[in-house]
């Protein structure tokens, strides 16, 4: 039985063969890896020119090419074998290591492929916070960029609303409004006035200005009297005191 992930790539491959299951050994799991079906199994090695010669394993170490060992081994459960290339009695070259675990046979992957599978699991997660962080921003032209997330939406609806304060403004904000009109009337004087509201405005032109009155002369005595009553108002009224009886 052999499941195919990806058919182009030996890391996505797994296969197994549940008759060899309960026979599974150090002296059977070589000769269950090399089964025709198993597609890990290169049938050039040296492996199938012993076995084809019926001669022991002990011949490899005296051949040259590929060959096949058991490299450890934790029965009944665990099993690695090696695909290496040998040029020597004494020489060799690591190509690849399998591991068969409760008889379903897997290829280890090599460093360049974990590398390569961690740096794209990183990739594909900082994409993908990238994406979900530019779903909450928000951009208005008289406020900018704010972020706009779904749970302060729910918080915000269930708070209850509170009404906003209106601060009085201060003098100073008055103060300098007053003179900024002031000095605008002066600069752009009207040239319209509605007197009443609801009639038609009236050209300022044509408004007769009534003469000013002349102020009256007033005597000195009477300044005087003018003085003293204010004073007198200033001070108030005399504590009545308190008599005794």
């Amino acid at each position: 039985q052999c499941r195919f992930i990806f058919p182009d790539n030996l890391l996505g491959i797994s296969w197994v063969d549940s008759s060899w299951i309960p026979i599974l050994n150090n002296g059977s799991v070589l000769d269950y890896f090399s089964e025709r079906s198993n597609p890990f199994y290169d049938r050039t090695c040296n492996n199938e020119v012993v076995k084809m010669q019926r001669m022991t394993l002990d011949h490899l170490n005296q051949m040259v090419g590929v060959e096949y060992i058991l490299l450890h081994a934790q029965e009944p459960i665990l099993f690695i074998i090696r695909k290496q290339q040998r040029q020597s009695p004494t020489q060799v070259i690591p190509l690849a290591d399998y591991y068969i675990i409760a008889g379903v046979i897997y290829q280890a992957p090599d460093l360049g492929s974990v590398i390569n599978s961690r740096v794209l699991t990183a990739v594909h997660g900082i994409q993908s916070a990238f994406e979900e962080a530019m779903s909450y921003c928000r951009y208005h032209p008289s406020k900018g960029y704010w972020w706009h997330f779904k749970d302060q939406e729910e918080r915000e609806k269930t708070k209850p609303k509170a009404k906003k304060k209106e601060e009085p403004s201060s003098i100073f904000q008055r103060q300098r409004v007053d003179a900024l009109l002031l000095d605008l009337r002066q600069k752009f004087p009207p040239r319209f006035v509605q007197q009443k509201p609801g009639e038609k405005p009236i050209p300022v032109d044509q408004i007769k200005k009534e003469p000013e009155p002349a102020p009256e002369a007033v005597k000195p005595e009477e300044k005087e009297t003018v003085k003293n009553a204010q004073s007198a108002s200033a001070k108030g009224p005399p504590e009545k005191r308190m008599r005794l009886q």
